[in-house]
């Protein structure tokens, strides 16, 4: 006979001693504008999987590109800015 046993880890995955530090929810917050706009990219992307992508689609996909890169530099730069000494 063979008995059901709980994975412990799966049990305790979720407990409330798991939430996200105030570190990591501030870590979030500050990539957040970097992520919308990934999602941005990403739902640009998907309109064109099922079809050929028009003008205004390249279009569409080349300002959400520009949007996520300009992001990522933002953030960047903010990390740099923050850094004893300015940027290295």
């Amino acid at each position: 006979m063979d008995h059901i046993v709980t994975v412990q880890d799966a049990v305790t995955a979720f407990a409330d001693f798991m939430e996200p530090t105030a570190a990591e929810m501030d870590a979030i917050e500050r990539e957040m504008p970097v992520i919308l706009a990934d999602v941005e990219l990403l739902d640009a992307h998907i309109v064109t999987l099922d079809r050929t992508p028009t003008e205004l689609d390249n279009r569409r996909i080349r300002r959400a590109r520009r949007r996520a890169l300009a992001a990522r530099v933002a953030l960047l730069n903010r990390a740099d800015a923050s850094l004893p000494g300015g940027a290295a």
